[in-house]
């Protein structure tokens, strides 16, 4: 099976009441359902990214450059830099806060995973980073 499940799950993550109702959004090429909390990106290839974030929607829409702002490949060179530390800190939670790295993310570079995951997957690093007052790399956290 060729899904590949993106889980990010970080500190602030609140137990969610349900009671709001969800919003589906369909594109051209992905299936994007948005709750009050939590984005879902289903690509036609059958991967997806789940991000649970209080406040991640609203700081998105009101802060990430628009799509194709950045190439697909600039954003994914990010988002291994950025996974690839975000899961060494995963696995050391003595050294880094365990409520914020809770769970490693399945993002293999050989993949070619779509604009839209690399997109919302980059913006997520750069909201983690400014929210939670973290590095993940070199890099500034710029929009």
């Amino acid at each position: 099976m060729k899904k590949v499940l993106l889980l990010i799950a970080c500190a602030g993550l609140v137990v969610f009441s349900c009671a709001t109702p969800e919003k589906a959004i369909t594109k051209k090429t992905d299936d994007v359902t948005q709750a009050s909390d939590s984005i879902r990106i289903a690509d036609d290839d059958g991967y997806e990214i789940i991000i649970f974030e209080p406040g991640f929607n609203a700081w998105l829409v009101g802060n990430a450059q628009p799509r194709q702002y950045y190439s697909k490949q600039f954003l994914r060179t990010r988002n291994i830099l950025f996974v690839t530390e975000w899961n060494l800190r995963v696995i050391d939670p003595s050294r880094y806060d365990a409520n914020l790295y809770q769970q490693q993310i399945d993002f293999r570079p050989s993949v070619d995973y779509g604009y839209e995951v690399n997109y919302l997957l980059y913006y997520y690093f750069i909201y983690f980073q400014r929210q939670y007052k973290q590095k993940l790399g070199v890099f500034p956290a710029r929009l």
